[in-house]
């Protein structure tokens, strides 16, 4: 009895409305401490994650980085002082991906970054990411996946194998319909504040799925699954005042 009253302490303490009205159970900073758990735990597996170093691509990193800052001006962001905000390009030509970490640990692969036609493209899955880490919907699915014990678990004392089972997962962590369309009306919100075109999201969503067909080749498809009417959605929100 005193265990369970101890959980359900917790809870209420854990719990709350987050600044975008969505009921939550990590507070922002406990969002912040999983995520560089978790990038401590991605960085220290080149095997799985072989990063590219910043003196290896300046730059990549350098256009990453004025992107990044170009989104993170934005008015629309909840959580610009809160978070993290890092970027680190992955080395894998044949995965076309990227994710966020809790707490706006964003990662991004070689094999994306080399479909991409051009600067307005690339901003534009940069801010979708920063919405899924703004929104905290990474948090969101993870919890669902592992449970929160498991999480609270990892905040009071790291468990190295399983950040590195979740570390894992992230990669191919899929989602909800209604989350993907919640970052995708961010991230065109965070991009009209920016100088880039919020179309050009649109225009790569369309050209990913005209050459994905039915082979599946994309993971960032299966990672960030159509909501419905995605591009139209997408450029209706560009052009709406």
């Amino acid at each position: 009895m005193r265990l369970l009253t101890g959980w359900l302490t917790l809870l209420f303490i854990a719990c709350g409305t987050s600044k975008d009205g969505d009921f939550t159970l990590f507070s922002v900073e406990e969002d912040v401490a999983l995520g560089k758990e978790l990038s401590i735990s991605i960085q220290s597996d080149p095997t799985n994650y072989p990063l590219v170093d910043r003196s290896e691509s300046p730059s990549s990193y350098a256009l990453l980085d004025r992107i990044l800052n170009h989104i993170l001006s934005s008015d629309n962001i909840l959580h610009r002082d809160e978070m993290a905000w890092e970027l680190h390009i992955i080395e894998n030509d044949s995965i076309q991906n990227a994710f966020c970490t809790p707490g706006g640990f964003i990662y991004v692969y070689t094999g994306l970054l080399n479909f991409v036609e051009s600067e307005d493209e690339l901003a534009g899955i940069i801010a979708h990411e920063v919405a899924h880490g703004d929104l905290r919907h990474s948090t969101d699915q993870l919890t669902k996946q592992y449970g929160i014990q498991v999480l609270i678990a990892l905040l009071t004392d790291s468990d190295t194998r399983l950040l590195a089972d979740i570390g894992a997962s992230l990669v191919q962590l899929s989602y909800s319909r209604s989350d993907e369309t919640e970052a995708d009306r961010y991230a065109v919100r965070y991009l009209k504040d920016t100088p880039y075109n919020p179309s050009a999201f649109a225009d790569f969503f369309q050209r990913m799925k005209e050459k994905d067909s039915d082979a599946g080749m994309f993971q960032f498809l299966s990672t960030h699954p159509d909501p419905g009417n995605r591009v139209e959605k997408i450029k209706e929100e560009a052009n709406a005042n």
